[in-house]
């Protein structure tokens, strides 16, 4: 395993440019993690009428709240709801990055809560809340993190709540490193001997 330090510079040469391979965001392990942190997640992402369209016809959902303008129109909201599951992928997904890029499974989905309608052109912002963490009793190298997740909209009205748990790899266990992160294959793109 190649540490961050690897680099390329020629001594003799003062305009030298320094190359080195510089670790990026692994995600958290589970020793990461402690009860009572909240994980701010980044990047909110406004809701487009396409994702609601294409996504209430992906999964089927034949509710005309979702799809039918003029019926719609007609409800105490007076226009089209995004599909809920919807804005439910969309908050797990925003979590991934903080909660579980590092985990081998979802061991559930618990207490889902819609707590306010989203609409087209919201835009929805999330973080997670860390409830509780324990060892795994049948894995050594993964624990389990429960975590309560929030979506807001711009208004910052509560959305949806839920709680998440993922089991989570150790860090021993993942072995991360600046030449193979998360999700690549060994050997693709630069690699330390490209730096010699």
């Amino acid at each position: 395993m190649t540490d961050d330090s690897d680099r390329l510079v020629n001594p003799a040469d003062s305009n030298a440019t320094t190359r080195r391979l510089a670790t990026g965001w692994q995600g958290r392990y589970y020793e990461d993690f402690e009860v009572g942190e909240i994980y701010k997640h980044p990047y909110g992402r406004t809701v487009t009428e396409t994702d609601n369209v294409w996504f209430t016809n992906l999964t089927m959902n034949l509710n005309p709240m979702h799809f039918n303008e003029p019926y719609a129109a007609e409800t105490e909201f007076g226009e089209r709801l995004v599909d809920g599951t919807f804005v439910f992928a969309l908050a797990v997904g925003m979590s991934v990055i903080d909660v579980s890029a590092n985990a081998t499974a979802n061991l559930g989905y618990d207490s889902v809560r819609h707590h306010g309608p989203v609409f087209h052109g919201d835009t929805i912002f999330a973080e997670s809340e860390v409830l509780e963490k324990r060892e795994s009793e049948s894995r050594d190298h993964v624990g389990i993190v429960t975590t309560e997740l929030r979506a807001y909209n711009q208004d910052d009205d509560l959305v949806l709540s839920l709680e998440r748990t993922p089991m989570v790899v150790k860090r021993a266990s993942a072995e991360p490193s600046a030449a193979q992160p998360t999700g690549w294959p060994a050997d693709v793109g630069t690699q330390p001997e490209d730096l010699e």
